[in-house]
């Protein structure tokens, strides 16, 4: 069976960005303004949390046909989110505390106007994403800087961890229509399935690998 893309025009990109935005309940579609030039989404605007600030760029991600996204959001935080660097620091130290699939004791936090450095190593990159997760949520953060390394005890050979991720998939979705190129600690994933939750199955599954540092999902959804 042939599957064939049309190629999205702008317009078309632009009009389902805003569409999810209006989904998505963790967004406000009228605080953003969405434009598009070749595919590349540029957010503008201002939002109330770093949080919701990555909420809305995910959902520009979401949308096929998006090449990439270019974020001028600004975060205002209200006047009773408002924080001290100390506080911030003592928040984060605790939140990675009491992840049980994050090790903290190997993680560094460091905080200046808002802003959380986090630093250290860990051995999956899902560990590294979810330590993000967990501060990026915090009232009175204004970003996060991502400088966690991913460093397995015995890193496994690119190949090992193709064919392993081709196991992985087959047992979870069930299809041979996503293609995964290994470099280093770097997975690209490509190919073409038939729902959305296929999709994001093959990133989490690609993120579970010893040594990922960076996931890239190019997989379109024909459905």
């Amino acid at each position: 069976m042939t599957t064939t893309s049309a190629v999205r025009t702008d317009q078309e990109i632009q009009r389902d960005v805003l569409a999810e935005l209006d989904w998505d309940a963790q967004t406000r579609a009228t605080e953003v303004g969405v434009t598009v030039s070749r595919g590349v989404v540029t957010l503008t605007g201002q939002v109330d949390s770093y949080a919701r600030r990555w909420a809305v760029e995910r959902c520009a991600h979401r949308v096929r046909g998006v090449r990439a996204v270019a974020s001028d959001l600004a975060v205002d935080l209200p006047a009773t989110d408002l924080r001290t660097d100390a506080d911030i620091a003592i928040a984060a130290s605790r939140a990675l505390e009491w992840d049980s699939f994050v090790p903290a004791e190997r993680l560094d936090v460091t905080v200046a106007d808002g802003w959380v450095m986090l630093r250290g190593e860990v051995e999956f990159g899902f560990q590294r994403r979810t330590a993000e997760r967990e501060l990026r949520r915090l009232r009175g953060v204004r970003g996060v800087t991502n400088l966690v390394e991913v460093r397995p005890p015995t890193p496994p050979s690119d190949e090992q961890k193709r064919l392993d991720l081709r196991r992985l998939l087959l047992r979870r979705t069930g299809t041979e229509g996503v293609d995964a190129r290994v470099d280093g600690d770097t997975v690209v994933l490509d190919g073409v399935v038939s729902a959305w939750w296929q999709r994001e199955d093959a990133e989490r599954a690609a993120w579970a690998l010893p040594g990922v540092r960076e996931v890239h999902v190019g997989i379109v959804v024909s459905g």
